[in-house]
């Protein structure tokens, strides 16, 4: 159904009901956007309305499974039936699981990883960015993360997710260099979310470790896509460290710190 025109810009954040991609949509709202919100939990109704109170935006909640094809069609529908341009897309949705691949992790689990983090992430790319192309404007930003720039054991799949996400907004931002659409990924270390809950990592140490605030994240992620910025290491310091260190130091070396980091049991 076609929504009014409330004369503000329209975003869409996948990922939307928690954690650093409620805080975009939240950084979206502050600063003049009407949002399409999406998650798959039914948290994402609460979030619209919160999002709602504080930043006075028209909002327009989704919930689906982009871990499935039906599921980013059906958000694809939903932007197309605001009868609005879509002008910014936050391609945030997206889990882990750690544990060994060999007998530590499910293969369901790992399966749908690559559905939400790499495949949903291509579909409602393909689906959404013709249309910013056509008009000559908008801004893309992936959620990548300093796990891309590394070897991941025992979150195998999950790094190597984050890698090819990576890969592939730098991929698109030389292609639409031209365009007038801007491609930005960005970068988070670990956060304070609940990534960890989920992928069952709280006994680990970067699961019991220190974490970043979702907040700072999305603040400095929204000013890099504002900005047109390639990348923003979002964060701490010491993922803006670690990132760099990653260009130089070898791949078995940054393996085995990985191990050491994600191991089960690590944390003790």
């Amino acid at each position: 159904m076609t929504t009014p025109t409330t004369g503000r810009p329209l975003a869409l954040v996948t990922g939307a009901s928690s954690g650093i991609g409620y805080e975009l949509a939240g950084q979206f709202a502050e600063h003049g956007f009407d949002l399409v919100v999406a998650a798959e939990d039914d948290g994402i109704a609460a979030a619209a309305d919160k999002l709602r109170r504080d930043g006075g935006a028209q909002i327009h909640p989704v919930r689906v499974d982009l871990s499935t094809e039906q599921g980013v069609e059906e958000l694809v529908s939903a932007v197309a039936a605001t009868g609005r341009p879509l002008d910014a897309l936050a391609l945030n949705a997206g889990r882990g699981a750690g544990g060994a691949f060999v007998g530590g992790t499910d293969l369901r689990d790992e399966l749908e990883i690559v559905d939400l983090n790499v495949r949903s992430t291509v579909h409602l790319a393909k689906r959404l960015l013709p249309g910013m192309v056509e008009r000559g404007a908008g801004r893309v930003l992936f959620t990548s993360s300093i796990a891309s720039t590394m070897p991941g054991p025992f979150q195998a799949v999950y790094n190597a997710s984050k890698s090819f996400v990576q890969s592939f907004a730098e991929a698109l931002r030389n292609e639409l260099k031209d365009t007038g659409v801007t491609v930005t990924a960005l970068m988070p270390g670990p956060t304070d979310t609940a990534f960890f809950d989920r992928a069952e990592m709280r006994d680990t140490r970067v699961g019991s470790g220190k974490k970043d605030d979702p907040a700072e994240v999305a603040a400095q992620g929204f000013a890099a896509l504002m900005k047109g910025d390639q990348t923003v290491t979002a964060g701490s310091l010491i993922n803006k460290v670690q990132t760099a260190a990653g260009k130089i130091i070898p791949d078995k070396l940054k393996s085995e710190q990985h191990r050491h980091m994600a191991e089960p049991g690590s944390a003790d």
